[in-house]
Parts: structure tokens; sequence; C-alpha cells
């Protein structure tokens, strides 16, 4: 039993859904209030958090957050960040697969995955759900990366048989049996989980759907993450490729690739058959608001699709997301709904990148809120941390005057500490 440690600042917790339920009821913060842990988990929050002895670490005027969850990132993407110039189709030809190739070198692999976790880390970001790529170990060594930091980790082995570089193509029997191998390995050993990754509908034959959906199927309780809807042409492109399909949804659900434990990115351009199917089996959707607009993409209908109970979570994209920050991601999502004619309240913004993007990856009973039982992921934010946002802060009338500044012009500098498991991580 390691000793009790009581972190002192402003609490961020959660007893709902700010989208459906309203933010007044479903958020809250406890002023100059204590959060406790013990062993890598919250013991008490509050009020009780003061009853036992325990060393204390003090962040007076800081909101002590729930770890920031990424629910979609490719973290082999990491050194092709904010590269110029393209589209979707454009991107991944120009930029991502060239990369991609690099990963069939484990040591290369192995730093890239050390670098990614580090500058999440840094931005705040305690855990993850990220694309791998062909090569199995590129999925070991973000695992093995994963594991060094006790990080809560979800990824898997991209899957491509199709439309794809030589180099960077598997086929429906290997991406079977490696996606297979790797679940065995990894899914729940420690703080992993594992995911299985068909890239998107283009570049995968009916053949590997079939064989991916056949896992899914015989392994019910992994997560699926694939890509949905993100750009029109990308669109065409699937219609070209599947005629036979209603939409493409439709393409994932007639290989066995749509259920509750289903995780879409994007889904900016859907069908209102999409809609109401994807809220019907209750599956996630990944927001990721810099990479849609990076890219040009389109705008995602956050409150439209979250507010009528759609579970919706929010990501960075790495590296099609230009940045590494769920801040700038929060900033960015403000941004995209405000054109579509929505003012997202902070208390939302918030919510997404913690517990609804632990909810969309199934793990939020252990992470994604501040809550005795669940893992001691938190991260401390800085409300005052550049002159620009404390010269806003210091004419707050309210605790959300106060936090808003941070979300809109916040970056690296605003992480006063990150504790992952309850140990500390980083701090500025």
């Amino acid at each position: 039993m390691s000793q009790p440690h009581r972190l002192r600042g402003h609490i961020l917790t959660y007893a709902g859904n700010p989208f459906t339920d309203g933010w007044e009821s479903a958020v809250n913060v406890l002023e100059n209030s204590a959060v406790l842990i013990e062993d890598g988990r919250i013991t008490a929050v509050g009020a009780a958090a003061e009853a036992e002895d325990a060393a204390e670490t003090r962040y007076d005027g800081h909101l002590i957050c729930p770890g920031f969850v990424d629910a979609h990132v490719h973290y082999p993407q990491t050194a092709i960040i904010a590269s110029w110039g393209k589209r979707l189709i454009d991107w991944l030809n120009t930029y991502t697969f060239p990369e991609e190739m690099r990963f069939d070198d484990q040591a290369y692999a192995a730093e890239i995955a050390g670098r990614y976790l580090d500058l999440a880390l840094a931005h705040g970001t305690t855990s993850v759900a990220s694309y791998c790529t062909i090569h199995p170990g590129s999925v070991d060594a973000l695992f093995d990366a994963a594991a060094f930091r006790n990080m809560a980790v979800t990824a898997g082995k991209t899957c491509m048989d199709r439309n794809a570089p030589d180099d960077l193509r598997d086929t429906a029997q290997g991406a079977y049996d490696d996606s297979k191998a790797l679940l065995e390995r990894w899914h729940g050993a420690g703080r992993a989980r594992y995911a299985i990754t068909p890239r998107f509908a283009p570049t995968s034959t009916l053949d590997q759907l079939d064989a991916l959906g056949a896992l899914w199927a015989a392994h019910p309780d992994v997560l699926m993450q694939t890509h949905l809807s993100e750009q029109e042409d990308e669109i065409a492109w699937v219609r070209s490729l599947y005629p036979q399909a209603r939409d493409y949804l439709d393409v994932y659900e007639a290989h066995g690739l749509l259920g509750a434990r289903g995780l879409y990115g994007h889904a900016i351009h859907l069908t209102d058959r999409e809609r109401d199917r994807l809220a019907e089996v209750g599956a996630g959707l990944a927001h990721c608001p810099t990479s849609n607009t990076f890219i040009g993409s389109g705008l995602f209908d956050l409150t439209g699709l979250a507010g009528a109970g759609q579970p919706t979570g929010l990501a960075t994209d790495t590296g099609g997301g230009s940045n590494f920050s769920m801040l700038r991601n929060m900033a960015a999502a403000y941004e995209v709904a405000q054109l579509r004619g929505a003012a997202v309240h902070p208390a939302a913004l918030l919510w997404l990148a913690t517990q609804g993007s632990a909810q969309v990856l199934h793990r939020d009973t252990e992470i994604g809120q501040i809550s005795p039982g669940l893992a001691a992921d938190l991260t401390v934010l800085d409300l005052a941390s550049t002159p620009a946002i404390a010269q806003r802060h210091a004419q707050a009338e309210t605790i959300w005057d106060a936090v808003f500044p941070t979300i809109m012009m916040g970056d690296d500098r605003a992480i006063a500490d990150v504790w992952v498991a309850g140990q500390r991580r980083t701090g500025n």
C-alpha cells in the first residue's frame, strides 16, 4: 500500500452528460477542494478527501481535471504532422504511406511510439486510441511504450489489402491472423486494450472486411475502430467501390463491422439513415476538429449528434490534425460549432475531451472522470499560464469565465502537471 496523496485545487466532476442533461446539472467544479489518491486510484473527492492524513500537493487556483482522452490518433504520423497542402487521399499518398513504410523497422517504431506518448503527456493527454501500421511490431512498440509509462492505451494493427503501396498491404488472412495474435497478446495486459482496425473501406477488399468482422464477432469485448464519411470525394470513392451498399456505413454493417463497440472517426457527411443507424446501435463517433479543418474535410455536427445522445468523443487525429493538444481541439470544436450556429459551453468541451472520449472507448469505468475507484489519471490546468490568458482570467466573475480563456488560448504551457495511475509524470 502506498502512502495516500492529496491534491488540492479546483476539482472538475461530472454527474451526467452536458449535451443531453444540460451543463449546469451535469458538470461541477468543487472550488478550493481536494482529491485523494492511493495505489494508483482515486479514493475520495471533496470533503471526504480531507479525512485522512496524506502527503499533499497544492495547486491553488488551478483546475484539476480528469486526464485528457484522445479518441482517435495515428501515432505513426507523428513525424509528418503539419505537412502542407493536401486533402485526404493525396495526404495519404504523399505523406502518410511513405512514412508508415518506415515502421517495418522495429527500432524506428519504438522511437516514434515513445516520442508520441511523451508529446501527448506534455499536452495533458493520459490515454489515446491509436491506429498503428500494418506491421505487428508497430503495435508492440506502442503498447510497450505505454506500459513503460503506465498509460491506458487502446490500439490495433491497421489492416489494408488494396489501394495502398505494395509494402503496406497485407491480405485478408494475414490481417485476421496478425490481429488475432496481437489481440491475444495485448488485450487486457495491464492497461492495454486492443482495437480491430481496418483503416477504411477503400483500402480493404470484401474478403478482408469479412475476415475482420468475423474476428470481432469472436471477440466482441474489444473495440473496432475505422474511418467514416470524412470527405465527399472519399464517399464517392466508396460508392464506386461498393455499388451494392446503401451508403458508406452500410459497407461496414454488411461485413459485421457495425456495433456498440465500434468507433468511427470523423463522420462528417452522414446521411439521415446513417445517423439513425449509428444511434440505434449506440456506436461511438470521434470528432476530429483540427484535422477536419486542416485537410478541408468539413464541419462535424457536434451539437446535433451529441445533443441527440449519440456517443461522441474528441480527438486530435494526429497527424492529419495539426497539433497534439486536446485544448486546441476543444477550441476548434467550439469554433466549428459556432460556424454551425451553436456555442458549446466550456463544461461540455471539457467533458467531451475526458468522459465523452472514455465512453466511446468503453473505458469510462476506469478513466475519464474524477470519482472514487477510477484510475488517478489527472491533468492539472494553470488557468493563468500566459500573459494573454492571465489578463482575461483576472476579469473572471465565475469559474467558467476563468476556465474558458485557457480552453481557447491554452497550449502545453497550461499543463501544470500530469498524473498517470497516481504517479506524477510531468510538470511545467
